[in-house]
């Protein structure tokens, strides 16, 4: 079986004669950046990469400069999982809980989102430079998080939507199709998405992560007319920055920041995604707030 060659990309493609497009994707070092930021217990570091490939393959449809999110919320050890997609393919997310009080031993070992959410929600959220963000929020239906993106697709957009999930500790891979609206007699888009779904279903996870995403396309659909497009590469980012943190410190007050930096010498910031801290002396503080109103004459 051929290695796979597609690392940290992702490639669209559709199949000519029909409504239906395509998306695969293939996350590694981009993958362990994110998981080597932080130290989950691997059950939540597989859930976190198939969070991660689903944001890369939903990222694939936005249209202008923004951002997708994919987040669940739950009960469970883990009470909220998130990952994020910009229209250039940068990926970045983090998971919350109560890691500490995990069985590992208990746990399946794959990703199981009724074990480690509880009872969960799953909220799709897009968020453009210009123009009205979108939420779409839907209960977890599944213990597997393709069937609740389908589930998701089939009651935000009444989409027929199809996803297969594959993650190791060290790689993760996705693949999607998707109806899109007619053009044609609905009972020949039918057929046709009935063919590629079943088809969809032959693929093993460990085809997935070891073969290349052309070897994939052409295990599933050499019988197909499947047209690919330029691959896109997929890369770790994170957009905080000084003049963020600066800004979300103005909410605080120099008082408290001030009274903070006396007990403790520095106001220290440190960012949730990249793990980059921002220090803030005495003077650094009284830079960020203009002078009074009242000093004025």
């Amino acid at each position: 079986m051929a290695r796979m060659k597609d690392h940290d990309t992702l490639q669209r493609f559709l199949f000519d004669g029909t409504d239906i497009r395509g998306e695969i994707t293939s996350l590694t070092s981009s993958y362990r950046n994110i998981l080597n930021l932080n130290n989950y217990p691997t059950p939540i570091a597989l859930l976190f990469g198939e969070f991660l490939v689903a944001a890369s393959l939903i990222g694939a449809s936005l249209k202008q400069a923004g951002i997708v999110t994919v987040q669940a919320t739950g009960n469970g050890p883990v009470t909220a999982i998130m990952a994020e997609c910009t229209q250039h393919q940068g990926i970045r997310g983090i998971v919350r809980g109560n890691f500490e009080n995990i069985d590992i031993d208990t746990l399946s070992g794959s990703p199981d989102i009724a074990e480690l959410l509880g009872s969960a929600t799953l909220a799709i959220t897009i968020e453009p430079q210009k123009g009205e963000r979108y939420q779409g929020i839907v209960e977890m239906v599944s213990s597997k998080l393709s069937d609740c993106l389908e589930h998701y697709f089939q009651q935000s957009a009444q989409l027929h939507t199809k996803i297969k999930l594959a993650v190791s500790p060290k790689s993760a891979s996705g693949i999607l199709i998707q109806q899109m609206p007619l053009t044609q007699s609905a009972e020949q888009a039918d057929l046709h998405w009935q063919h590629l779904s079943t088809l969809m279903d032959t693929l093993k996870n460990s085809e997935q992560l070891q073969l290349s995403h052309n070897d994939q396309l052409y295990r599933l659909f050499h019988e197909d007319n499947v047209r690919t497009f330029e691959s896109q590469h997929v890369s770790f980012f994170c957009s905080c920055s000084l003049e963020r943190t600066e800004r979300a410190l103005v909410s605080l007050g120099s008082d408290e920041l001030l009274e903070t930096c006396k007990e403790q010498g520095l106001v220290i910031i440190t960012c949730q995604f990249c793990d980059q801290e921002y220090r803030f002396d005495e003077n650094s503080i009284n830079a960020i707030f203009p002078p009074s109103d009242d000093l004025l004459h």
